[in-house]
C-alpha cells in the first residue's frame, strides 16, 4: 500500500529540514503558513509567513552551529488534512546539550503545509537550552 501524500510531504520536509535546505522547504509551505514553536524563551512565539519561519530555522541551525538535528520517528495521517510526527531531537548550544521527543502537528490544504504546532515533551529543558 502506498503512503498517504500528506505523511510524503512531511517526510520530504524532515529531509529537508536535514539537509539544512531552506529552499527546498520553502515548497512545501504555503506563503501564509505559521509556525508555533513552545516554551517560554528567546525564540518561542508564532511565526507568519515563509519569510518569518525560514529566518528562525535559519536562527535555530546559527545558534546551534548546525548541530540541530530531527530524526523522524514516525508519521501519522487522518486523510482530511492533518498530520502529526514524532521525532527525536538533539543540538549542542553554548556548552549546553540536549535531547528531547517531540513532534509536530501539520495542517495541510492541497500539496501545502499551513500550519504547524510544535511540541516537546520536556519543556523546562527545551527552554533552558534556549535561554
Amino acid at each position: 500500500m502506498a503512503e498517504h501524500p500528506h505523511a510524503t510531504l512531511v517526510r520530504k520536509g524532515y529531509e529537508a529540514f536535514t539537509r539544512g535546505d531552506l529552499d527546498g522547504l520553502r515548497g512545501l509551505l504555503a506563503g501564509d503558513c505559521t509556525y508555533h514553536f513552545p516554551g517560554n524563551n528567546p525564540l518561542s512565539g508564532d511565526y507568519k509567513g515563509q519569510d518569518a519561519i525560514l529566518d528562525v530555522l535559519r536562527r535555530f541551525f546559527e545558534e546551534t552551529n548546525g548541530t540541530l538535528r530531527a530524526e523522524l520517528r514516525n508519521v501519522l495521517v487522518d486523510g482530511r488534512g492533518h498530520a502529526m510526527s514524532l521525532h527525536r531531537s538533539t543540538a549542542e548550544r553554548r556548552g549546553k546539550h540536549i535531547e528531547l521527543n517531540g513532534g509536530i502537528v501539520f495542517r495541510i490544504v492541497g500539496d501545502k503545509v499551513t500550519d504547524l504546532d510544535e511540541c516537546f515533551d520536556e519543556l523546562d529543558k527545551l527552554d533552558d537550552f534556549w535561554s
